[in-house]
């Protein structure tokens, strides 16, 4: 039988290209290779130079961090995909477009997912002298007192804001929210007494606990945590299924060759496997995740979902 020209020449372009793609790959890389990330000194900069300083090594190129702030997603949305420019971005990148108007990226259509890196999860932390020791007690005295009880937080839509929402929706209670400037601010507010309670991330509020200034209830996250022993999770407490933390993963730009994006997703899972890494992630209250490019991809969707649900129900509009 013969084979439609058409259909030998697809296959021969089809084949063309996955060998220039493989041919592109092993020369990769050779040029300095760009990790843009968040405002120096943050979560994200650290993750992103911790695994910068690991790729030097191991891809015999130089990898350097650039701090952006908020246009980092736009920069690395409209860069080249070919491997040289990167993101190390927290869950903005996915919950700004629920949050604001005229986002000019889109998060599935702009980027490919090349790992999740670290997470921080949330701590509901109270003032000691608000008289609870345990989220049920908690909840108990927020149904007694409606509308009585506030919680500090950062910018809209950060960790600081959605999980008190998630909580409220959960737990069936009323707070109210009481806005800062940062999630530094919203902290201090907490630590003078000037608000009843908080969810800051475990690096955030650890060393407060420790000196007794903060009394902590419970982790967001799904499974006991290292950072924060002792601790129940909220899930625990009978909100089945509570999760809420800071996440840092790694993008690409999309239609990145796919052998590149494995390659980079090696790479970064083996830098963040290595114990001092994994010391300086934990020491700055994270936790290493190292996932694969599709379980990184699950979860930003999971992660829509779960958040603009949470966004629409309580009324949170874009500004």
């Amino acid at each position: 039988m013969l084979i439609p020209r058409f259909v030998v020449w697809i296959f021969a372009v089809g084949m063309m290209v996955l060998s220039a793609g493989a041919v592109f790959a092993q020369d990769y890389p050779n040029k300095v290779i760009r990790i843009v990330a968040t405002g120096a000194g943050s979560f994200p900069d650290v993750v992103a130079r911790l695994i910068a300083q690991a790729l030097t090594g191991s891809l015999g190129q130089r990898v350097i961090v650039e701090n952006r702030g908020i246009t980092a997603p736009e920069l690395v949305a409209k860069a080249p995909p070919d491997g040289y420019t990167l993101l190390v971005y927290t869950s903005v990148v996915w919950l700004l477009p629920f949050l604001q108007e005229n986002v000019v990226w889109d998060p599935v259509r702009d980027f490919s997912p090349v790992t999740l890196a670290a997470s921080s999860p949330s701590i509901i932390v109270v003032h000691p002298s608000l008289p609870v020791k345990s989220v049920n007690e908690l909840i108990a005295l927020a149904k007694a007192r409606p509308g009585e009880l506030n919680y500090s937080s950062s910018s809209i839509g950060s960790a600081t804001h959605l999980a008190p929402e998630l909580f409220k929706a959960m737990a069936d209670v009323n707070i109210v929210r009481i806005n800062y400037k940062g999630a530094g601010p919203a902290l201090a507010a907490l630590l003078s007494g000037e608000v009843h309670l908080m969810f800051p991330s475990a690096g955030g509020a650890t060393p407060h606990i420790k000196s007794g200034r903060l009394r902590a209830l419970a982790v967001a996250s799904l499974e006991p945590s290292a950072l924060a022993p002792g601790l129940p999770t909220l899930a625990a407490t009978g909100l089945s299924g509570f999760e809420a933390a800071t996440l840092v993963g790694m993008f690409a730009p999309a239609k990145t060759p796919a052998t590149l994006i494995h390659r980079l997703n090696q790479e970064s899972v083996q830098a963040l496997q290595r114990a001092e890494v994994k010391e300086r992630i934990s020491g700055g209250g994270g936790e290493v995740v190292a996932s694969s490019p599709e379980e990184f991809a699950a979860k930003i969707k999971s992660e829509m979902v779960k958040w603009g649900k949470v966004i629409k129900d309580a009324g949170i509009h874009p500004e």
